[in-house]
């Protein structure tokens, strides 16, 4: 459903492939065309077991949650059966594994115990990442005073990230409860007192899809027009406005119903709205955080490498298995992070040809060679159990025009159909374990 149609047209060479991270530039995708070729789930062979080897591994996986190993609060059966030939007898894991989810309402040991309590074996919360994680590396943000977004515990989620300087939803609702007026029994019987001492807002931060979206929208769009101060006067509306951290663009997810459920995309989607219908102007990203950003991908390839340390798998880090059911998501963000290690490749060995430019060192191009081979590869495989479906999602007619295509994805990721086009399709995740042993003709010693 994350896709209706996926062409076979040859687009434009793609443009640039980084996210907006770093800036409020939205980034600009080429068209680049491709043929999706998952028209349906296929399950690997079985392994010989004496082709296999029992190394270290020079392999991880991350692994998405819903729609993957659980359905809303149910397991999907074949999730326990994945973690039995991931785990030995005593629950340790015997591969690196990471569980990168856009789950952002909750938090890291919360949903660590979630999943142990699931899957019947104690996951650490240190392989857990969140949508939100990455937000402890923007360390500028730390100290300004932030309105954070979302629900559960937002506002613990935040100090636990390194944020120091919280307001939440429910503080600017209480301070100023002349602004919240759609649910009519929550308006004020009397005039309140002017608020005089509510700190400036200097941000916002979206965590996840809040309970109440009226008082939600309305409430941040407050403080983006007052340039932090609810409850002022507009005069002007200031532009660039303040900055605005989102986690979590999926804009469906898959729960225990028959069909998707809005997740927090749908909510940015009626804030970028509201917010350019109010001003004309489009609403800007400091950070788009959670898959499909490359940011993400880059955290996870860091929490897989400690992994590796600390268990003493010394051999380098060749390949990421990214799994998932979302083509949107999933998909996208594997592949997109698959082509900036690509790009960085080519970039470190031309850089490297460049300094023994006249070198007569025969080793020149060997080392050249050995680096660009050092670099992991990043391959999404997609599941066929949560929000992707085979039955629906590739259209029977593959010369409708691109422009009548349906694109679930998050207004600043351009469409590009080669950045959904896994690279494995597998019925469930114990079939993708078993397709990645096959692929690294491994198995636990």
């Amino acid at each position: 459903m994350a896709v209706r149609c996926l062409l076979n047209e040859s687009r434009a060479a793609l443009q640039r492939w980084s996210p907006a991270f770093g800036g409020r530039n939205r980034a600009n995708f080429g068209r680049h065309g491709a043929n999706f070729g998952v028209a349906s789930c296929s399950r690997p062979a079985r392994r010989d077991p004496g082709e296999t080897r029992t190394s270290s591994p020079t392999f991880g996986f991350l692994f998405d949650i819903d729609g993957v190993l659980l359905r809303g609060q149910y397991v999907i059966p074949a999730a326990k059966k994945a973690f039995q030939k991931l785990t030995d007898s005593r629950g340790q894991f015997c591969v690196p594994v990471a569980f990168v989810t856009n789950a952002g309402n909750c938090s890291r040991d919360g949903k660590a115990e979630e999943l142990s309590d699931a899957l019947g074996f104690k996951i650490s919360p240190e392989r857990v990442i969140l949508c939100h994680s990455p937000l402890r590396l923007f360390h500028e943000f730390h100290d300004k005073c932030m309105l954070v977004s979302g629900q559960g515990p937002v506002a613990q989620n935040a100090r636990d990230l390194g944020f120091r300087h919280i307001v939440t939803i429910e503080d600017v609702r209480k301070a100023f409860p002349l602004l919240d007026m759609v649910d009519q029994s929550q308006r004020p019987k009397e005039l309140p007192r002017p608020t005089t001492d509510f700190p400036t807002i200097e941000g916002v931060i979206l965590f996840g899809e809040p309970i109440r979206w009226e008082t939600c929208l309305q409430l941040i769009i407050d403080v983006l027009l007052s340039n932090g101060n609810p409850g002022a006067e507009l005069s002007t509306v200031p532009y660039p406005h303040l900055p605005v951290l989102a986690c979590n663009m999926d804009l469906l997810w898959m729960a225990e119903a028959k069909m998707p459920r809005f997740g927090h995309g749908t909510f940015l989607l009626c804030l970028e709205s509201i917010y350019k219908k109010m001003t004309g102007k489009e609403l800007k990203y400091e950070a788009l955080i959670g898959k499909p950003s490359t940011v993400t991908y880059r955290y996870a390839e860091h929490i897989i490498k400690q992994q590796m340390e600390s268990h003493g798998w010394m051999p380098p880090l060749h390949h990421l298995y990214a799994v998932g059911d979302n083509p949107m998501a999933d998909v996208y963000g594997a592949n997109l992070y698959n082509r900036s290690l690509q790009a960085q490749a080519e970039v470190n060995v031309t850089a490297m040809a460049a300094t023994t430019q006249g070198d007569e060192c025969p080793e020149a191009g060997k080392d050249s060679a050995a680096s660009l081979s050092c670099v992991p590869s990043c391959q999404s495989i997609l599941v066929c159990t949560g929000v992707y479906n085979h039955h629906g999602d590739v259209p029977a007619d593959c010369n409708v025009s691109m422009m009548e295509t349906v694109f679930h994805g998050h207004r600043d990721f351009h469409f590009d159909p080669s950045l959904v086009e896994a690279s494995h399709v597998v019925h469930d995740v114990d079939d993708a374990v078993e397709l990645v042993f096959q692929k690294e003709n491994w198995k636990r010693e």
